[in-house]
Formats: C-alpha cells, sequence, structure tokens
C-alpha cells in the first residue's frame, strides 16, 4: 500500500456527497473507476481531465482495491 498516494484521494463533506474524490476536485473516485472500466486507457483519460495525473488514477485503483479487501462472513 502506497500511502503516499492515497493521499490524493480525499473526502469532504458536501462536496460529492462526501464520497471520495481526486485532490480536492469533484472527479469521484468512481468517475476515474468508471472510465477504466468501459474501457479507456489512461492516456485518454489524462487528455480528456488535464487536471488529472498519473498517479492520480493510480490512487484510484490502489484506494478501490482496498476497499474491496474485506473479510466477508457467510451466515451458517
Amino acid at each position: 500500500m502506497n500511502l503516499d498516494r492515497l493521499k490524493r484521494i480525499t473526502i469532504e463533506e458536501g462536496k460529492c456527497g462526501g464520497r471520495p474524490c481526486i485532490r480536492g476536485y469533484r472527479m469521484r473516485v468512481a468517475d476515474v473507476l468508471e472510465l477504466l472500466a468501459a474501457g479507456a486507457g489512461m492516456d485518454e483519460v489524462l487528455a480528456d481531465y488535464p487536471f488529472l495525473e498519473r498517479e492520480d488514477i493510480l490512487a484510484a485503483i490502489e484506494y478501490a482495491a482496498h476497499q474491496a479487501d474485506h473479510t466477508v462472513l457467510a451466515a451458517s
């Protein structure tokens, strides 16, 4: 886990409904992930959103990976 990279993810009350964003911009982590999931390449995302940096996209992916890494308890 790269803690310096994850510092790029910000959560602010009243901005984007309190959802995780990239460096205080109104660009949610989910927005970046949805673009990538739809097939946009990193270079395409960076060209379409010039305020983003490569490390921002990597931070979004890393943040999502850590959010998804939790134990699921099955009911017995």
